[in-house]
Protein backbone atom coordinates (compact mmCIF):
# COMPACT_ATOMS: atom_id res chain seq x y z
CA UNK A 1 0.00 0.00 0.00
CA UNK A 2 2.80 2.41 0.88
CA UNK A 3 4.37 1.90 -2.56
CA UNK A 4 1.05 2.66 -4.23
CA UNK A 5 0.58 5.93 -2.36
CA UNK A 6 4.17 6.93 -3.05
CA UNK A 7 3.57 6.30 -6.74
CA UNK A 8 0.39 8.38 -6.68
CA UNK A 9 2.21 11.26 -5.01
CA UNK A 10 5.23 11.14 -7.30
CA UNK A 11 3.06 10.96 -10.40
CA UNK A 12 1.53 14.30 -9.47
CA UNK A 13 4.91 15.98 -9.52
CA UNK A 14 5.00 15.66 -13.30
CA UNK A 15 1.61 17.19 -14.04
CA UNK A 16 2.40 20.34 -15.97
CA UNK A 17 1.84 22.43 -19.02
CA UNK A 18 0.55 19.70 -21.33
CA UNK A 19 -3.00 20.57 -20.25
CA UNK A 20 -4.94 23.56 -21.57
CA UNK A 21 -5.09 26.48 -19.18
CA UNK A 22 -8.52 27.30 -17.76
CA UNK A 23 -9.20 30.15 -15.38
CA UNK A 24 -10.18 29.06 -11.85
CA UNK A 25 -8.62 25.64 -12.48
CA UNK A 26 -5.08 26.46 -13.68
CA UNK A 27 -2.60 29.23 -12.93
CA UNK A 28 -3.40 31.70 -15.71
CA UNK A 29 -1.70 34.71 -14.07
CA UNK A 30 2.02 34.98 -13.41
CA UNK A 31 1.88 37.44 -10.50
CA UNK A 32 -0.42 38.70 -7.75
CA UNK A 33 -1.01 41.99 -5.98
CA UNK A 34 -1.27 41.91 -2.17
CA UNK A 35 -3.15 44.46 -0.10
CA UNK A 36 -1.34 44.21 3.24
CA UNK A 37 -2.73 44.40 6.79
CA UNK A 38 -6.33 45.25 5.93
CA UNK A 39 -8.22 45.59 9.22
CA UNK A 40 -11.51 43.70 8.83
CA UNK A 41 -12.65 43.80 12.47
CA UNK A 42 -11.70 44.38 16.09
CA UNK A 43 -12.67 42.03 18.89
CA UNK A 44 -11.77 40.96 22.41
CA UNK A 45 -8.79 38.66 22.84
CA UNK A 46 -8.01 36.64 25.95
CA UNK A 47 -4.63 35.44 24.73
CA UNK A 48 -2.63 37.32 27.37
CA UNK A 49 -5.06 36.63 30.20
CA UNK A 50 -6.98 39.87 30.71
CA UNK A 51 -9.50 40.62 27.94
CA UNK A 52 -8.26 43.30 25.56
CA UNK A 53 -9.30 44.63 22.16
CA UNK A 54 -7.37 43.14 19.25
CA UNK A 55 -7.39 44.36 15.67
CA UNK A 56 -7.83 41.51 13.18
CA UNK A 57 -5.96 42.07 9.92
CA UNK A 58 -5.82 40.18 6.64
CA UNK A 59 -3.95 40.22 3.36
CA UNK A 60 -6.04 40.36 0.17
CA UNK A 61 -4.53 38.70 -2.91
CA UNK A 62 -5.71 39.55 -6.43
CA UNK A 63 -4.32 38.53 -9.84
CA UNK A 64 -2.03 41.18 -11.31
CA UNK A 65 -3.49 42.79 -14.42
CA UNK A 66 -6.87 41.06 -14.12
CA UNK A 67 -9.76 42.90 -15.77
CA UNK A 68 -12.53 40.67 -14.36
CA UNK A 69 -14.66 42.53 -11.80
CA UNK A 70 -16.86 39.72 -10.48
CA UNK A 71 -14.59 37.03 -9.07
CA UNK A 72 -15.11 34.25 -6.51
CA UNK A 73 -13.74 35.10 -3.07
CA UNK A 74 -11.78 32.53 -1.05
CA UNK A 75 -11.34 33.29 2.65
CA UNK A 76 -8.41 31.21 3.88
CA UNK A 77 -7.48 30.42 7.49
CA UNK A 78 -4.09 29.25 8.73
CA UNK A 79 -3.31 26.36 11.05
CA UNK A 80 -1.99 26.48 14.61
CA UNK A 81 -4.28 24.63 17.08
CA UNK A 82 -5.61 28.02 18.27
CA UNK A 83 -2.34 28.95 20.01
CA UNK A 84 0.52 31.18 18.81
CA UNK A 85 3.32 29.65 16.76
CA UNK A 86 5.88 27.73 18.83
CA UNK A 87 3.72 28.02 21.96
CA UNK A 88 1.55 25.46 20.20
CA UNK A 89 4.55 23.12 20.01
CA UNK A 90 4.73 23.48 16.23
CA UNK A 91 6.96 25.38 13.78
CA UNK A 92 3.82 26.65 12.01
CA UNK A 93 0.75 28.53 13.17
CA UNK A 94 0.45 32.02 11.71
CA UNK A 95 -0.95 33.55 8.57
CA UNK A 96 2.62 34.30 7.40
CA UNK A 97 3.45 30.57 7.28
CA UNK A 98 5.13 29.63 4.00
CA UNK A 99 2.42 27.12 3.05
CA UNK A 100 -0.39 29.55 3.89
CA UNK A 101 0.96 32.40 1.79
CA UNK A 102 1.83 30.00 -1.04
CA UNK A 103 -1.72 28.61 -1.08
CA UNK A 104 -3.20 32.12 -1.18
CA UNK A 105 -0.89 33.18 -3.98
CA UNK A 106 -1.62 29.99 -5.95
CA UNK A 107 -5.39 30.53 -5.73
CA UNK A 108 -5.00 34.16 -6.82
CA UNK A 109 -2.91 33.11 -9.83
CA UNK A 110 -5.86 30.93 -10.84
CA UNK A 111 -8.10 34.00 -10.89
CA UNK A 112 -9.64 34.07 -7.42
CA UNK A 113 -9.63 36.89 -4.89
CA UNK A 114 -8.15 35.49 -1.67
CA UNK A 115 -8.28 36.85 1.87
CA UNK A 116 -5.70 35.43 4.29
CA UNK A 117 -7.27 36.33 7.64
CA UNK A 118 -6.03 36.50 11.20
CA UNK A 119 -8.41 35.19 13.85
CA UNK A 120 -8.34 35.23 17.64
CA UNK A 121 -6.22 32.62 19.41
CA UNK A 122 -6.11 31.37 22.96
CA UNK A 123 -7.14 28.38 25.07
CA UNK A 124 -5.64 26.38 27.92
CA UNK A 125 -4.81 22.72 27.25
CA UNK A 126 -3.39 22.30 30.79
CA UNK A 127 -6.66 22.80 32.66
CA UNK A 128 -7.18 20.01 35.21
CA UNK A 129 -10.38 18.40 33.93
CA UNK A 130 -11.49 17.18 30.56
CA UNK A 131 -14.63 19.31 30.82
CA UNK A 132 -12.58 22.48 31.36
CA UNK A 133 -10.20 21.64 28.51
CA UNK A 134 -13.10 20.92 26.16
CA UNK A 135 -14.76 24.21 27.08
CA UNK A 136 -11.57 26.16 26.54
CA UNK A 137 -10.92 24.66 23.09
CA UNK A 138 -14.54 24.91 21.98
CA UNK A 139 -14.67 28.58 22.94
CA UNK A 140 -11.50 29.21 20.91
CA UNK A 141 -13.11 27.59 17.85
CA UNK A 142 -16.30 29.55 18.50
CA UNK A 143 -14.47 32.90 18.63
CA UNK A 144 -12.68 32.09 15.39
CA UNK A 145 -16.01 31.28 13.68
CA UNK A 146 -17.31 34.67 14.82
CA UNK A 147 -14.20 36.34 13.37
CA UNK A 148 -14.54 34.56 10.04
CA UNK A 149 -18.16 35.68 9.82
CA UNK A 150 -17.06 39.26 10.44
CA UNK A 151 -14.62 38.86 7.51
CA UNK A 152 -17.38 37.62 5.20
CA UNK A 153 -19.55 40.56 6.21
CA UNK A 154 -16.63 42.94 5.65
CA UNK A 155 -16.51 42.01 1.98
CA UNK A 156 -20.28 42.25 1.57
CA UNK A 157 -20.19 45.66 3.25
CA UNK A 158 -17.43 46.73 0.87
CA UNK A 159 -19.49 45.42 -2.06
CA UNK A 160 -22.57 47.39 -1.04
CA UNK A 161 -21.07 50.61 0.34
CA UNK A 162 -17.63 50.98 -1.21
CA UNK A 163 -18.18 50.03 -4.84
CA UNK A 164 -16.84 46.48 -4.56
CA UNK A 165 -13.22 47.56 -4.35
CA UNK A 166 -11.92 43.98 -4.60
CA UNK A 167 -14.06 42.97 -7.58
CA UNK A 168 -15.75 39.97 -5.94
CA UNK A 169 -18.88 37.99 -6.72
CA UNK A 170 -20.83 37.87 -3.44
CA UNK A 171 -22.77 34.80 -4.63
CA UNK A 172 -19.53 32.79 -4.74
CA UNK A 173 -17.75 32.92 -1.39
CA UNK A 174 -15.64 29.92 -0.37
CA UNK A 175 -14.07 29.12 3.01
CA UNK A 176 -10.73 27.33 3.02
CA UNK A 177 -8.63 26.29 5.98
CA UNK A 178 -5.54 24.32 7.00
CA UNK A 179 -5.72 22.25 10.18
CA UNK A 180 -7.50 24.38 12.78
CA UNK A 181 -8.50 26.68 9.92
CA UNK A 182 -10.39 23.71 8.50
CA UNK A 183 -12.12 23.29 11.88
CA UNK A 184 -13.29 26.90 11.63
CA UNK A 185 -14.59 26.49 8.08
CA UNK A 186 -16.50 23.28 8.88
CA UNK A 187 -17.98 24.79 12.04
CA UNK A 188 -18.92 28.01 10.26
CA UNK A 189 -20.92 26.06 7.69
CA UNK A 190 -22.80 23.85 10.16
CA UNK A 191 -23.30 25.55 13.55
CA UNK A 192 -26.59 27.42 13.18
CA UNK A 193 -28.75 26.78 16.25
CA UNK A 194 -28.45 26.69 20.02
CA UNK A 195 -28.79 22.90 20.14
CA UNK A 196 -25.50 22.57 18.24
CA UNK A 197 -23.52 24.11 21.09
CA UNK A 198 -25.53 22.56 23.92
CA UNK A 199 -24.91 18.90 23.19
CA UNK A 200 -24.07 16.90 26.35
CA UNK A 201 -20.33 17.08 25.63
CA UNK A 202 -20.58 20.88 25.54
CA UNK A 203 -22.26 21.07 28.96
CA UNK A 204 -20.77 21.16 32.45
CA UNK A 205 -22.61 18.27 34.12
CA UNK A 206 -21.05 18.68 37.56
CA UNK A 207 -24.61 19.13 38.79
CA UNK A 208 -26.66 16.82 36.53
CA UNK A 209 -29.84 18.61 37.55
CA UNK A 210 -28.44 21.97 36.51
CA UNK A 211 -26.27 21.56 33.40
CA UNK A 212 -24.27 24.66 32.48
CA UNK A 213 -23.45 25.48 28.84
CA UNK A 214 -19.71 25.62 28.25
CA UNK A 215 -20.37 28.06 25.40
CA UNK A 216 -22.65 30.72 26.87
CA UNK A 217 -24.14 32.95 24.17
CA UNK A 218 -25.19 35.47 26.82
CA UNK A 219 -21.48 36.03 27.48
CA UNK A 220 -19.75 35.25 24.17
CA UNK A 221 -22.47 36.26 21.73
CA UNK A 222 -24.09 34.00 19.18
CA UNK A 223 -22.38 32.06 16.38
CA UNK A 224 -22.75 35.04 14.05
CA UNK A 225 -20.82 37.25 16.47
CA UNK A 226 -23.80 39.24 17.71
CA UNK A 227 -24.79 39.93 21.32
CA UNK A 228 -23.12 38.72 24.47
CA UNK A 229 -21.15 40.78 26.96
CA UNK A 230 -19.65 43.81 25.15
CA UNK A 231 -16.55 43.42 27.33
CA UNK A 232 -15.97 39.99 25.74
CA UNK A 233 -17.52 40.29 22.27
CA UNK A 234 -17.64 43.24 19.87
CA UNK A 235 -20.11 43.25 17.00
CA UNK A 236 -18.49 43.87 13.60
CA UNK A 237 -19.87 44.73 10.15
CA UNK A 238 -23.42 44.42 11.41
CA UNK A 239 -26.31 44.01 9.01
CA UNK A 240 -24.65 42.13 6.17
CA UNK A 241 -25.06 38.51 5.13
CA UNK A 242 -22.90 35.68 6.51
CA UNK A 243 -23.75 33.34 3.60
CA UNK A 244 -20.98 31.26 2.07
CA UNK A 245 -21.26 28.76 -0.75
CA UNK A 246 -18.56 26.11 -0.31
CA UNK A 247 -16.05 24.78 2.24
CA UNK A 248 -12.57 23.37 1.58
CA UNK A 249 -10.83 21.64 4.49
CA UNK A 250 -7.17 20.64 4.68
CA UNK A 251 -6.99 18.24 7.61
CA UNK A 252 -9.80 19.90 9.55
CA UNK A 253 -12.36 18.40 11.92
CA UNK A 254 -16.00 19.01 12.83
CA UNK A 255 -16.92 19.53 16.48
CA UNK A 256 -19.77 17.07 16.19
CA UNK A 257 -21.09 15.19 13.19
CA UNK A 258 -24.68 16.01 14.21
CA UNK A 259 -23.97 19.60 13.16
CA UNK A 260 -24.06 18.49 9.53
CA UNK A 261 -27.54 18.53 7.99
CA UNK A 262 -29.21 18.32 4.60
CA UNK A 263 -28.98 21.66 2.83
CA UNK A 264 -25.52 22.61 4.13
CA UNK A 265 -23.06 23.94 1.57
CA UNK A 266 -20.90 21.65 -0.61
CA UNK A 267 -17.64 20.49 0.96
CA UNK A 268 -14.38 18.92 -0.22
CA UNK A 269 -11.31 17.91 1.75
CA UNK A 270 -7.79 16.57 1.79
CA UNK A 271 -6.67 14.72 4.89
CA UNK A 272 -3.92 12.44 6.18
CA UNK A 273 -5.51 9.27 7.63
CA UNK A 274 -2.49 9.10 9.97
CA UNK A 275 -3.43 12.45 11.62
CA UNK A 276 -3.43 11.89 15.41
CA UNK A 277 -5.34 15.08 16.27
CA UNK A 278 -7.98 15.62 13.61
CA UNK A 279 -8.90 11.95 13.32
CA UNK A 280 -9.70 10.82 9.76
CA UNK A 281 -13.00 9.24 10.88
CA UNK A 282 -14.24 10.23 14.37
CA UNK A 283 -12.31 10.22 17.63
CA UNK A 284 -11.08 12.13 20.65
CA UNK A 285 -8.66 15.06 20.53
CA UNK A 286 -5.81 14.33 22.91
CA UNK A 287 -2.65 16.16 23.97
CA UNK A 288 0.36 14.08 25.11
CA UNK A 289 1.03 14.19 28.86
CA UNK A 290 -2.40 15.79 29.41
CA UNK A 291 -5.01 13.44 28.01
CA UNK A 292 -8.34 13.92 26.27
CA UNK A 293 -9.27 17.50 25.42
CA UNK A 294 -12.62 16.88 23.76
CA UNK A 295 -14.52 13.92 22.40
CA UNK A 296 -15.95 12.68 19.13
CA UNK A 297 -14.45 15.14 16.67
CA UNK A 298 -15.19 14.01 13.10
CA UNK A 299 -12.60 14.24 10.35
CA UNK A 300 -12.90 14.36 6.60
CA UNK A 301 -13.89 10.73 6.02
CA UNK A 302 -16.99 10.78 8.21
CA UNK A 303 -17.85 14.35 7.23
CA UNK A 304 -17.80 13.51 3.51
CA UNK A 305 -19.74 10.27 3.97
CA UNK A 306 -22.49 12.30 5.67
CA UNK A 307 -22.34 15.29 3.31
CA UNK A 308 -22.60 13.01 0.28
CA UNK A 309 -25.48 11.04 1.81
CA UNK A 310 -27.43 14.22 2.57
CA UNK A 311 -27.05 15.29 -1.06
CA UNK A 312 -25.12 18.40 -0.07
CA UNK A 313 -22.38 17.53 -2.55
CA UNK A 314 -24.69 16.80 -5.48
CA UNK A 315 -23.59 20.03 -7.14
CA UNK A 316 -19.99 18.78 -7.03
CA UNK A 317 -20.86 15.25 -8.07
CA UNK A 318 -22.73 16.51 -11.13
CA UNK A 319 -19.42 17.48 -12.73
CA UNK A 320 -17.27 15.34 -14.99
CA UNK A 321 -13.68 15.02 -13.72
CA UNK A 322 -10.95 13.94 -16.09
CA UNK A 323 -8.07 15.49 -14.14
CA UNK A 324 -5.23 13.34 -12.78
CA UNK A 325 -5.79 14.61 -9.24
CA UNK A 326 -9.26 13.09 -9.12
CA UNK A 327 -7.94 9.84 -10.57
CA UNK A 328 -5.22 9.74 -7.89
CA UNK A 329 -7.71 10.60 -5.12
CA UNK A 330 -10.10 7.84 -6.17
CA UNK A 331 -7.31 5.27 -6.29
CA UNK A 332 -5.98 6.39 -2.89
CA UNK A 333 -9.45 6.27 -1.33
CA UNK A 334 -10.11 2.79 -2.70
CA UNK A 335 -6.73 1.50 -1.54
CA UNK A 336 -7.38 2.85 1.95
CA UNK A 337 -10.20 0.35 2.54
CA UNK A 338 -9.15 -1.80 5.48
CA UNK A 339 -6.82 0.86 6.93
CA UNK A 340 -7.14 1.48 10.68
CA UNK A 341 -6.90 5.18 11.58
CA UNK A 342 -5.75 6.78 14.84
CA UNK A 343 -9.13 6.24 16.53
CA UNK A 344 -8.99 2.50 15.83
CA UNK A 345 -11.67 2.78 13.16
CA UNK A 346 -11.33 0.54 10.12
CA UNK A 347 -12.09 2.37 6.87
CA UNK A 348 -14.76 0.24 5.20
CA UNK A 349 -15.49 2.09 1.94
CA UNK A 350 -14.00 4.56 -0.49
CA UNK A 351 -15.60 8.00 -0.33
CA UNK A 352 -15.88 10.82 -2.85
CA UNK A 353 -14.71 14.42 -2.36
CA UNK A 354 -11.85 13.67 0.03
CA UNK A 355 -8.28 13.04 -1.13
CA UNK A 356 -6.49 10.89 1.50
CA UNK A 357 -2.76 11.59 1.68
CA UNK A 358 -0.75 8.59 2.85
CA UNK A 359 2.86 9.75 2.97
CA UNK A 360 4.49 6.79 4.68
CA UNK A 361 5.30 8.90 7.77
CA UNK A 362 3.57 7.76 10.98
CA UNK A 363 1.36 10.46 12.54
CA UNK A 364 1.80 12.90 9.65
CA UNK A 365 -0.97 15.49 9.41
CA UNK A 366 0.20 18.35 7.18
CA UNK A 367 2.56 17.23 4.38
CA UNK A 368 2.08 20.63 2.69
CA UNK A 369 3.91 22.42 5.54
CA UNK A 370 7.35 23.96 5.14
CA UNK A 371 9.40 26.01 7.58
CA UNK A 372 12.97 27.28 7.65
CA UNK A 373 14.81 26.41 10.86
CA UNK A 374 17.11 29.44 10.60
CA UNK A 375 14.15 31.80 10.39
CA UNK A 376 12.49 29.95 13.24
CA UNK A 377 15.56 30.42 15.48
CA UNK A 378 16.68 33.90 14.48
CA UNK A 379 13.45 35.70 13.60
CA UNK A 380 10.30 34.04 14.90
CA UNK A 381 11.52 32.92 18.34
CA UNK A 382 12.73 36.40 19.40
CA UNK A 383 9.54 37.96 18.00
CA UNK A 384 7.33 35.76 20.21
CA UNK A 385 9.59 35.95 23.28
CA UNK A 386 11.17 32.49 23.09
CA UNK A 387 14.78 31.31 22.93
CA UNK A 388 16.85 29.69 20.23
CA UNK A 389 16.72 26.45 22.24
CA UNK A 390 12.91 26.66 22.24
CA UNK A 391 12.95 27.08 18.46
CA UNK A 392 15.30 24.15 17.98
CA UNK A 393 13.03 21.95 20.09
CA UNK A 394 9.97 22.97 18.07
CA UNK A 395 11.86 22.33 14.83
CA UNK A 396 12.75 18.82 16.03
CA UNK A 397 9.14 18.23 17.06
CA UNK A 398 7.94 19.18 13.59
CA UNK A 399 10.42 16.84 11.94
CA UNK A 400 9.23 13.96 14.14
CA UNK A 401 6.03 13.70 12.07
CA UNK A 402 7.28 15.30 8.85
CA UNK A 403 10.87 14.01 8.62
CA UNK A 404 11.22 14.61 4.86
CA UNK A 405 9.85 18.15 5.11
CA UNK A 406 11.14 20.27 2.25
CA UNK A 407 10.09 22.95 -0.17
CA UNK A 408 9.64 20.49 -3.04
CA UNK A 409 7.30 18.34 -0.95
CA UNK A 410 5.41 21.45 0.17
CA UNK A 411 4.85 22.61 -3.41
CA UNK A 412 3.83 19.13 -4.58
CA UNK A 413 1.13 18.71 -1.94
CA UNK A 414 -0.18 22.25 -2.40
CA UNK A 415 -0.38 21.62 -6.15
CA UNK A 416 -2.23 18.35 -5.54
CA UNK A 417 -4.60 20.01 -3.08
CA UNK A 418 -5.54 22.94 -5.31
CA UNK A 419 -5.55 20.70 -8.36
CA UNK A 420 -8.14 18.57 -6.56
CA UNK A 421 -10.19 21.44 -5.11
CA UNK A 422 -10.40 23.84 -8.04
CA UNK A 423 -12.40 21.67 -10.50
CA UNK A 424 -14.85 21.03 -7.67
CA UNK A 425 -15.19 24.75 -6.99
CA UNK A 426 -15.81 25.35 -10.68
CA UNK A 427 -18.51 22.69 -10.92
CA UNK A 428 -20.20 23.41 -7.59
CA UNK A 429 -20.43 27.16 -8.25
CA UNK A 430 -20.92 26.95 -12.04
CA UNK A 431 -17.87 29.02 -12.87
CA UNK A 432 -16.70 29.41 -16.47
CA UNK A 433 -15.20 26.13 -17.58
CA UNK A 434 -17.68 23.99 -15.63
CA UNK A 435 -18.87 20.82 -17.28
CA UNK A 436 -22.18 20.41 -15.46
CA UNK A 437 -24.92 19.08 -17.75
CA UNK A 438 -25.00 19.28 -21.54
CA UNK A 439 -23.76 22.42 -23.25
CA UNK A 440 -25.85 24.58 -25.52
CA UNK A 441 -23.68 23.70 -28.49
CA UNK A 442 -24.47 20.01 -27.94
CA UNK A 443 -28.22 20.58 -28.28
CA UNK A 444 -27.88 23.31 -30.90
CA UNK A 445 -30.10 25.70 -28.97
CA UNK A 446 -29.63 28.71 -26.72
CA UNK A 447 -31.30 29.17 -23.35
CA UNK A 448 -31.81 32.69 -22.02
CA UNK A 449 -32.71 33.67 -18.46
CA UNK A 450 -33.82 37.23 -17.80
CA UNK A 451 -33.52 39.34 -15.86
CA UNK A 452 -30.37 37.86 -14.40
CA UNK A 453 -29.68 38.89 -11.63
CA UNK A 454 -33.39 38.67 -10.83
CA UNK A 455 -35.89 39.31 -8.08
CA UNK A 456 -39.12 37.34 -7.73
CA UNK A 457 -39.95 36.99 -11.44
CA UNK A 458 -37.77 35.11 -13.95
CA UNK A 459 -38.37 34.30 -17.61
CA UNK A 460 -36.65 31.35 -19.30
CA UNK A 461 -36.63 30.95 -23.08
CA UNK A 462 -35.22 28.61 -25.72
CA UNK A 463 -34.53 29.98 -29.19
CA UNK A 464 -35.51 26.91 -31.24
CA UNK A 465 -36.49 23.92 -29.07
CA UNK A 466 -39.45 23.02 -26.85
CA UNK A 467 -38.90 23.16 -23.10
CA UNK A 468 -40.41 20.13 -21.34
CA UNK A 469 -39.49 20.95 -17.75
CA UNK A 470 -37.48 23.28 -15.50
CA UNK A 471 -35.85 22.70 -12.11
CA UNK A 472 -34.15 25.30 -9.90
CA UNK A 473 -31.65 24.10 -7.30
CA UNK A 474 -29.68 25.89 -4.61
CA UNK A 475 -25.90 25.47 -4.76
CA UNK A 476 -26.25 22.89 -1.97
CA UNK A 477 -28.32 20.68 -4.29
CA UNK A 478 -31.73 21.42 -2.73
CA UNK A 479 -34.62 21.60 -5.21
CA UNK A 480 -36.32 24.97 -4.58
CA UNK A 481 -38.70 25.22 -7.55
CA UNK A 482 -39.84 22.97 -10.39
CA UNK A 483 -42.24 22.93 -13.34
CA UNK A 484 -42.92 19.73 -15.29
CA UNK A 485 -45.11 18.86 -18.25
CA UNK A 486 -44.23 21.94 -20.26
CA UNK A 487 -44.57 22.28 -24.03
CA UNK A 488 -43.30 25.77 -24.69
CA UNK A 489 -40.25 27.80 -25.68
CA UNK A 490 -40.94 30.45 -23.00
CA UNK A 491 -41.86 30.04 -19.35
CA UNK A 492 -42.10 32.62 -16.56
CA UNK A 493 -41.71 31.93 -12.84
CA UNK A 494 -43.64 34.44 -10.73
CA UNK A 495 -43.17 35.11 -7.03
CA UNK A 496 -40.23 32.76 -6.59
CA UNK A 497 -39.40 34.29 -3.19
CA UNK A 498 -35.88 32.83 -3.16
CA UNK A 499 -33.12 33.95 -0.83
CA UNK A 500 -30.31 36.08 -2.23
CA UNK A 501 -27.61 34.00 -3.87
CA UNK A 502 -26.77 31.76 -6.80
CA UNK A 503 -29.01 28.97 -8.11
CA UNK A 504 -28.63 26.20 -10.69
CA UNK A 505 -31.31 25.98 -13.37
CA UNK A 506 -31.83 22.74 -15.32
CA UNK A 507 -33.83 23.32 -18.50
CA UNK A 508 -35.07 20.03 -19.95
CA UNK A 509 -35.77 19.19 -23.59
CA UNK A 510 -36.67 15.82 -25.06
CA UNK A 511 -33.16 15.83 -26.57
CA UNK A 512 -31.38 16.53 -23.27
CA UNK A 513 -30.75 19.15 -20.59
CA UNK A 514 -29.02 22.53 -20.46
CA UNK A 515 -27.76 23.86 -17.12
CA UNK A 516 -27.47 27.58 -16.46
CA UNK A 517 -26.94 29.77 -13.41
CA UNK A 518 -29.40 32.25 -11.91
CA UNK A 519 -28.48 35.03 -9.46
CA UNK A 520 -31.18 36.28 -7.08
CA UNK A 521 -30.64 39.72 -5.56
Amino acid sequence: MKKLYSYLFISLLFIGSNFSQTRYIDQVFSAVDIDQNVLYSTNISVLTGAPAAQGLPMEVYTPTGDTETSRPLIIHMHTGTFLPIMYNGNPTGMRQDFATTTICEDYAKRGYVVANIEYRLGWNPTLPTQTERAASLMIAVYRAIQDCKAAVRYFRKDFETNGNSYGIDTSRIILSGQGSGGWIALGYATVNKIDDIQLPKFLDLTDPLNPVPLVDTAVLGDWDGYGGNPALNMENNVGYSNDVHMVLSMGGGMGDLSWLEAGDVPMAAVHCPTDPTAIYSTGDVSVPQIGIVTTDISGSYDVMVAANAFGNNDAISAGVYNDPYTTAAQAASQSLVGFVDQSGTTISNAVDHVFPYMTGNPFESAPWDFWDSTTLVNVIAPAVGLTAADAQGVHASGLATNPNMGIGKCFAYIDSTLGYFCPRIVNALLLPGNNVGLQETTLNTKVSIFPNPAGNNVTITSDNKTITGIEIYSTTGKLVSTKNGLNTSLYQFNQLKLSTGMYIVNVHFKEGTITEKLIIE
